[in-house]
């Protein structure tokens, strides 16, 4: 075991960048230290195992391993992911500590001492259960850009392709260029993601940006940056948690690209519609909006913390 505050969130990683975000902007929110350790099912079969043994209650540490060293001492165990739900439960009663679960966990027994569920996963009314209509988030700029000029700044954060949306290149080219001729004296910022298609890269790399960052090839993340210093942020419809930053930091305005959907039956849709009906954001439309409210999650966790 290493050694820890008592007051250090044990969060468990299903290795996935997004599930491990939120629950790192949940610690940092409440500021809690945490400690962050891997987790995976001992083999394929074993997940499946794990909902019909948390039904009836069962709660054993054979169906998982835990890949890195645990902490001392924690005060809950926190993670997101269906991966780490059955691990959160067993450890949580393992240490005699609260489990915490980010996102309705589907599939598992709603339980868990506290659960940070989205609205467009439509979850049950429950006194454990707290509903946010965006994703868990807290940049932190690690003073990768700074602000120069006189003009406006512009940033444009470009996601691509997913299960809810189709980038077609030559629209979201038509996009760009209306961006850049409403700010005809704009300090323009752009970063794509990994998804971005090679396509839109290409775009990226000819257009009028001072800085740029070309996630496919750079391993950095500059968007806490871009949203502490801009003034205008356009971010592709895509991404709720590049969205959910975009409305819960900063003082920009929020302008969301819209994509092609690829579906009647779209979460990411309905997230976007909520915050727009709200103020949070403009869904970008050939004019700007003037959206620059931002959501302030911290009150909504106060007080609900089982350890707090």
């Amino acid at each position: 075991m290493q050694p820890s505050n008592p007051k250090t969130l044990l969060i468990l990683s299903d290795g996935k960048p997004g599930h491990l975000n939120q629950s790192i902007a949940f610690a940092r929110l409440l500021g809690y230290d945490y400690a962050v350790c891997r987790v995976a099912f001992a083999v394929r079969f074993t997940k499946a195992l794990s909902y019909l043994c948390d039904h009836l209650g069962i709660y054993t540490a054979s169906l998982f391993r835990v890949l890195d060293t645990l902490p001392q001492e924690c005060c809950a165990v926190v993670s997101a992911g269906s991966a780490t739900y059955y691990a959160n439960r067993t450890l949580g009663r393992t240490l005699s500590v609260p489990s915490v679960a980010i996102m309705y966990p589907g599939g598992y027994s709603p339980g868990f001492d506290l659960i940070i569920a989205q609205e467009h996963d439509a979850p049950p009314v429950r006194d454990n259960i707290v509903t946010i209509p965006l994703n868990l988030s807290a940049p932190q700029p690690l003073g990768l850009v700074r602000k120069e000029g006189s003009g406006p700044t512009v940033a444009l954060i470009i996601g691509g392709p997913s299960r809810h949306y189709r980038m077609d290149p030559q629209e979201l080219g038509k996009q760009l260029a209306t961006v850049f001729s409403l700010f005809p004296g704009g300090d323009f910022l752009v970063t794509t993601s990994r998804r971005t298609p090679a396509e839109v890269e290409k775009m990226v790399e000819d257009g009028p940006f001072r800085y740029r960052v070309i996630a496919s090839r750079e391993k950095v993340n500059p968007i806490a940056d871009f949203l502490a210093i801009a003034d205008y942020v356009f971010v592709t419809e895509d991404s709720t948690s590049m969205i959910s930053e975009a409305v819960s930091f900063g003082s920009a305005r929020v302008e969301v690209l819209p994509l092609v959907r690829t579906g009647a039956h779209n979460k990411v849709a309905g997230m976007v519609a909520s915050l727009a009906a709200d103020g949070y954001l403009h869904l970008f439309d050939g004019t700007v909006g003037d959206c620059g409210r931002k959501f302030d999650l911290k009150p909504l966790l106060e007080g609900r913390f089982p350890c707090a």
